[in-house]
């Protein structure tokens, strides 16, 4: 975009000449230093917390190449090349368990929490009675603030097995029905977690998107005798799919990460069989059995294939048409 900031070539010399474009391109830079000075003080903040807490551990990802031993420190730990990626490539049983209960989760949550914000959003939007509107909204972001362990615990006195649900069972001796604890409905379990959790919080986006559709292309298509079937299809949902994609493919990126203090809180009375993921894998092997450079390579690989991800999942966007996550 250009500044519209223009500098007068010097008198006598050529305007398409090098050292009259170079001086012109420094005018320019100078005078867009001078007018975004306010702006880029205030970024300085924040660009020096991006470097500390989200660069600079980048280097950390060296102990996955090391035999990491922490009263060494790095600098004097073995280097041990791609041994600790071993469990990746040999396909250790444990690795492979965590990885097919995340792949499990990550396809359940994608199918079936990804959509649930983007139709919820468009129930909210077509109430026409704004207080009951903004009453319901401030219901469904609640859930969001509470912990995961409040959440845990909430679950469990609803559906454990002295709960409501069970106490109620058993008064009306109709026996008892076991959600909590059963390896089998763990992973539903954890998805109604999420559901209940976040769906409410995730539609202030959607409603935000909804929010700039233009009202003159509902008219229109009421003149034509459109229904609100067709007016959802053809108006609502086409205006609001950039932001559908960008978040489905920013949810790709992390997809392999499904929920580390959620899963961890209930893995106990399950079994590692059944609610293993890589994040408690890290974190099993990591800091409780002390296999730093394994769980190193892990996570490495692990955010390695969420960028593949984004990159690939942004091109095929770009080959449909959308913008994606950033433009070409």
């Amino acid at each position: 975009m250009s500044s519209g900031i223009k500098v007068r070539p010097e008198a006598g010399a050529d305007p398409g000449a090098p050292a009259g474009r170079e001086t012109r391109v420094r005018g320019q830079l100078a005078a867009r230093w001078h007018r975004d000075r306010v702006l880029l003080v205030l970024a300085v903040p924040g660009v020096i917390v991006l470097v500390l807490f989200h660069y600079l551990p980048l280097l950390g990802n060296v102990i996955a190449f090391q035999d990491y031993q922490p009263f060494l420190g790095i600098s004097g730990s073995d280097f041990v090349g791609l041994s600790n990626f071993s469990v990746i490539f040999n396909g250790d049983p444990e690795f492979l368990n965590a990885l097919v209960n995340t792949l499990i989760i990550t396809m359940v949550q994608v199918l079936f929490v990804f959509p649930l914000p983007i139709a919820l959003a468009l129930v909210l939007n077509s109430m026409l009675n704004e207080r009951a509107k903004q009453l319901t909204q401030s219901i469904l972001y609640l859930p969001h603030f509470l912990s995961w362990v409040i959440v845990v615990a909430l679950f469990q006195q609803m559906f454990g097995n002295g709960g409501m649900l069970n106490e109620w069972l058993r008064s009306a001796n109709l026996g008892t029905f076991q959600i909590i604890g059963v390896p089998e409905l763990f992973k539903l379990l954890i998805t109604s977690q999420v559901i209940w959790k976040d769906t409410g919080w995730s539609t202030i986006i959607f409603l935000a998107a909804l929010s700039k559709v233009d009202l003159n292309l509902y008219e229109a298509a009421a003149i034509d005798r459109a229904g609100p079937l067709r007016q959802l299809w053809h108006v609502t949902l086409p205006a609001i799919r950039p932001v559908i994609v960008l978040l489905l493919i920013l949810r790709l990126g992390d997809s392999l990460t499904v929920g580390f203090e959620q899963i961890l809180l209930q893995q106990g009375p399950v079994g590692a069989q059944a609610s293993e993921v890589l994040d408690t894998y890290v974190y099993n092997n990591g800091i409780i059995g002390g296999n730093w450079g394994v769980s190193a390579a892990v996570g490495l690989v692990k955010g390695v294939v969420g960028v593949v991800l984004v990159l690939g999942a942004n091109r095929l966007a770009h080959a449909m048409g959308e913008r994606g996550v950033y433009s070409k």
